[in-house]
């Protein structure tokens, strides 16, 4: 079975259980590991360049609204390959490649792959693409093992935050800052497992330009950015645009020197075991009196301190 995958989050799922023999091709987004050893089947025309938040908005609206892509397929390297099964997806076509431009690109090929759309909407159907994806490479029992792991660890947050009997916490997760984006999708899904709540989220759905008076008149008690595509160094490098807008400092999340910037895989690369790191982080950063963040992934988020005096013990 030749299987090439056009989405991030699928690779590293196909990783994780241990199946990336039967994959022969990625797209230049997949975790290095994957870049290592699988040939670049997907490009971008901004691949390594350097854009504000600001213009990539701009770019990506512009694409959308002439009907054009930003992602490319090499196509003489696809048809060497030959596969018989390509992953891709439908949720985003600014964030990756979609299946409409993936039928394009494969048209010309002797022999037609199975294209498999694997577009989540929540967090339960992130779990859900692990079996597709598994059983697509007829082993599908390994899915099972892998979920199961992942299981027990959200279970043992949400156990604790019962038996404490936690309030939860008024939080704000955004998915984009010029415009600022709200998060959509999976993402209120994991902020509710980790103890909090955004009511400014759209569970399931996509995440939409949110107005800066509403985050104001929503006062969260705890701010996570992470932008998409973005780690914490250069999500950092984008903070004036917050923090020079006004009341950002009369927000209860700033005084209490509660506003974190989390790298994007734990939020908006949705594989199943990433966004169970960042249920995991959410947590220490919600209730720090109850969890504490797993050390693999303390170096992906950073607090965001204006000053010495919101450093907090």
């Amino acid at each position: 079975m030749k299987a090439c995958s056009f989405i991030p989050a699928v690779t590293k799922m196909i990783y994780d259980m241990g199946l990336q023999r039967h994959l022969y091709g990625v797209t230049f987004e997949c975790p290095a590991e994957a870049l290592r050893e699988k040939p670049k089947l997907v490009r971008c025309v901004l691949e390594g360049k350097q854009y504000s938040s600001r213009e990539i908005d701009k770019i990506f609206s512009a694409s959308k609204a002439q009907g054009k892509s930003l992602y490319y397929v090499e196509e003489e390297l696809l048809s060497q390959i030959q596969p018989d099964i390509i992953f891709t997806q439908d949720v985003c076509e600014v964030c990756q490649i979609d299946t409409q431009c993936t039928a394009t690109a494969v048209a010309k090929l002797k022999k037609q792959p199975t294209l498999i759309s694997i577009s989540p909407e929540n967090l339960e159907d992130v779990y859900s693409a692990a079996i597709t994806i598994a059983a697509a490479l007829g082993e599908e029992e390994k899915a099972y093992d892998y979920l199961a792991s992942l299981k027990g660890r959200t279970d043992a947050i949400l156990d604790r935050l019962r038996l404490h009997g936690m309030p939860l916490k008024r939080v704000s997760l955004l998915e984009w800052v010029d415009p600022i984006y709200n998060c959509g999708h999976w993402i209120p899904f994991q902020v509710v497992q980790a103890g909090g709540i955004d009511m400014l989220g759209n569970p399931g759905g996509d995440s939409i330009v949110t107005s800066w008076e509403k985050i104001l008149k929503y006062n969260p008690e705890v701010i996570v950015i992470a932008p998409c595509g973005f780690e914490t160094k250069r999500t950092r490098d984008e903070m004036r645009i917050l923090t020079e807008k006004p009341g950002w400092n009369s927000i209860h999340a700033v005084l209490s020197g509660q506003v974190y910037l989390a790298d994007y895989d734990l939020f908006t690369q949705p594989s199943a075991s990433t966004l169970t790191d960042g249920i995991e982080l959410l947590a220490g950063l919600f209730h720090p009196d109850l969890f504490t963040i797993p050390s693999n992934l303390t170096s992906k988020c950073v607090p965001f301190l204006k000053n010495k005096s919101h450093v907090r013990p």
